[in-house]
């Protein structure tokens, strides 16, 4: 019987930048990973780790120097982010970049609607789909479903992210790229959208990779943990263990990796640091 391929796959990725040259810089070194569908996995490491890179590879926007990418089996190495936006739905840490302001709410979902599509935005907008925004829209509790004509560029920052967390649910793609989203957004506003990812991730029975510098966020959700410290894979955590771990136990591992922990967001009180 032949195994089902993994939704998401690295395959010995390395990644230098200006290679040869004096300013070389080496980014990923012999990353291996697979991701199963339904999987929720989050993506943690100090700044400088390798998370952005690892991130640019799997979307497209970056071409490993060696290895392949391969989503459900398929090797996409050498094709671009635009090639792979059938399969990838991405979400930025700015909640600008996934939306077009000038447009209305109900343009941008039927842009992603349409996605991958031959068809123009006048197919995507049809009555039914008109009724699945309007659901979507409502299970927030913004009232958003109200608004479907507005401007996404008059919506506040936690409501212009749901709107793109919806966007990036409805193509249902095949893998969930998920980099720093929560990041811009104020404590009540992130909580908010992290049970929308949850939910969205559970639904579309993505590959979900979340990369977050929030270590209470990365253990709170998904199956797995990954740990990242200068462009290598130091851990990968799941089941009891990861349920076990706390805040303090990621930062041993990075600080044992021999990287500085400072970002003031990932650390817990000073009290509580391990010594």
């Amino acid at each position: 019987m032949t195994a089902t391929p993994a939704a998401l796959a690295l395959d010995h990725v390395g990644l230098v930048y200006n290679g040869r040259r004096p300013d070389e810089v080496v980014a990923l070194t012999d990353i291996s990973l697979c991701v199963e569908s339904g999987e929720f996995v989050t993506l943690v490491g100090s700044n400088g780790a390798g998370k952005s890179s690892m991130v640019g590879i799997v979307s497209g926007a970056l071409r490993p120097t060696r290895g392949r990418v391969l989503i459900g089996g398929r090797d996409v190495t050498r094709h671009p982010d635009h090639r792979r936006a059938r399969h990838i739905a991405r979400v930025f840490d700015d909640p600008r970049v996934g939306t077009a302001a000038e447009l209305s709410i109900e343009d941008n979902l039927a842009l992603a609607m349409g996605r991958g599509s031959r068809h123009g935005l006048r197919w995507a907008l049809s009555t039914r789909k008109r009724d699945r925004m309007r659901e979507r829209l409502a299970a927030l509790g913004l009232g958003l479903e109200d608004r479907l004509r507005d401007p996404v560029g008059m919506l506040s920052a936690g409501q212009r992210q749901s709107v793109t967390m919806i966007m990036a649910g409805l193509v249902r793609p095949t893998v969930l790229l998920l980099d720093e989203h929560l990041a811009a957004l104020d404590p009540a506003t992130a909580d908010r959208v992290l049970a929308l990812t949850a939910s969205l991730a559970e639904e579309t029975g993505a590959a979900t990779l979340m990369v977050t510098h929030n270590m209470e966020h990365a253990l709170g959700i998904g199956t797995r943990l990954l740990v990242m410290s200068r462009g290598r894979l130091i851990a990968d955590v799941s089941g009891e263990r990861k349920r076990a771990m706390d805040v303090n136990g990621v930062v041993e591992l990075i600080v044992s990796a021999g990287d500085a922990v400072s970002d003031r967001s990932i650390l817990p009180e000073r009290s509580e640091l391990p010594t």
